[in-house]
């Protein structure tokens, strides 16, 4: 009988007061990550969480329109998406409204433009904010940086937009990855940047917008859309992004 009871006290003497301390820790942990993944959500971009979630719902989101909000220019397409969190959807018509000059003041051949608009315009979210895209040789010569005389009323709707809003411009360049051979530019880079300018230019220029609004950049074949590897896909990556930067 001795014996045990002495075991007991043995047993009793090496018991760990201190086990408590593991669970408290672990609790500790458990809160502090919570709080942090708070904090982390609490500084996302409200449109980058609704396009999460709604890949998870099945379904993609759309920038919603009231009856009484129904939009007749670019102005007014960047001043309503930046007030909300749904995502960017711009259908054949609403582009064509958006972005083609009047039907009184179109020349011949921007008629003719109208026919491949879904090939020759796109309007999409950016990082930065609303990107427009020019794409194809139609608003430039292959290896050329000068405007094309078809681009002029295009160019005149999205100055008509910049001049109506207080967004900053991002004007960027791109291209294929066909080598500029032949071409007074000594890369794919210099052609792109170029051309960017002569966007700039016009704006500046011909609509006396303010230079201190823009920023000019060139990336040549760096960041295609698709890969280059059919003449349509190469139409495509030939380009100039016009950004609205959000506000």
């Amino acid at each position: 009988m001795s014996q045990r009871s002495g075991k007991k006290r043995e047993n009793l003497a090496v018991m760990d007061t201190n086990g408590w301390l593991t669970t408290f820790a672990d609790l500790v942990m458990l809160l502090l990550t919570f709080f942090v993944m708070l904090l982390s959500m609490s500084s996302m971009d409200a449109k980058k969480l609704k396009e999460t979630f709604s890949r998870f719902q099945g379904a993609p989101g759309v920038l919603e329109l009231g009856s009484n909000q129904e939009i007749n220019s670019l102005s007014e397409f960047v001043s309503t998406y930046e007030t909300t969190d749904h995502l960017l959807v711009v259908d054949h018509t609403l582009m064509e409204k958006m972005l083609v000059p009047t039907q009184e003041t179109r020349p011949d051949q921007v008629k003719e433009v109208l026919e491949k608009i879904d090939t020759l315009f796109d309007i999409t979210a950016d990082p930065l904010g609303i990107a427009i895209s020019f794409h194809g040789e139609l608003f430039f010569s292959p290896g050329k940086a000068e405007l094309r005389e078809v681009m002029i009323p295009f160019l005149n709707t999205v100055a008509e937009a910049i001049e109506d809003c207080d967004n900053d411009i991002f004007i960027v360049g791109h291209t294929d990855d066909i080598p500029a051979r032949g071409s007074v530019f000594g890369s794919n880079r210099q052609l792109s940047l170029k051309r960017a300018e002569a966007v700039l230019d016009y704006f500046v220029n011909q609509h006396q917008i303010p230079s201190q609004r823009f920023a000019v950049g060139g990336y040549g074949a760096d960041r295609p859309l698709v890969p280059n590897d059919t003449p349509e896909n190469r139409n495509k990556n030939r380009r100039v992004q016009i950004i609205f930067k959000i506000l």
